[in-house]
């Protein structure tokens, strides 16, 4: 009789397993951004995933490249969540900063529309920091549930 009923258990067990949906998520807490490629690889393996970004704090500089590699349907925010956009720019071997004007349109171009309408309204991507957060950002994004 075991051999009957522990098949039919693990059949069960399966299919509950199959049934519930998984929950992952990246959760961005608070990011100042950084280099570049660390970046696009990071939000490419989410992309690939599928898993939810739920963005519930600052996503400065670098970060906010996950706009342009993880579908929008997959982004949620909070209340606490910030964005902050600014041109491109690298630093030489001295350490001086300099801009990257064709890679600052590259990026403007890869934001999502209603993201890259918000940062030329305000002037497009320069030097200042330029901060979308509250209603503006939540017009944009859902609010996470």
């Amino acid at each position: 009789m075991r051999r009957v009923i522990f098949p039919m258990v693990l059949m069960l067990a399966s299919a509950l397993v199959a049934a519930t949906p998984a929950v992952a998520e990246i959760r961005i807490m608070q990011s100042p951004g950084g280099q570049v490629g660390p970046f696009l690889d990071l939000f490419e393996k989410v992309r690939q995933s599928g898993e939810r970004v739920v963005i519930d704090g600052p996503c400065l500089s670098a970060c906010t490249l996950v706009l342009s590699i993880v579908p929008g349907e997959r982004i949620c925010v909070t209340r606490r969540a910030v964005l902050g956009f600014h041109a491109a720019r690298s630093v030489d071997q001295r350490g001086r900063i300099y801009a990257e004007p064709e890679a600052s349109e590259a990026v403007l171009a890869a934001y999502p529309g209603p993201v890259r309408d918000w940062i030329s309204r305000r002037g497009g991507l320069t030097s200042r920091l330029l901060l979308l957060k509250g209603r503006d950002l939540a017009a944009i994004y859902p609010r996470c549930r």
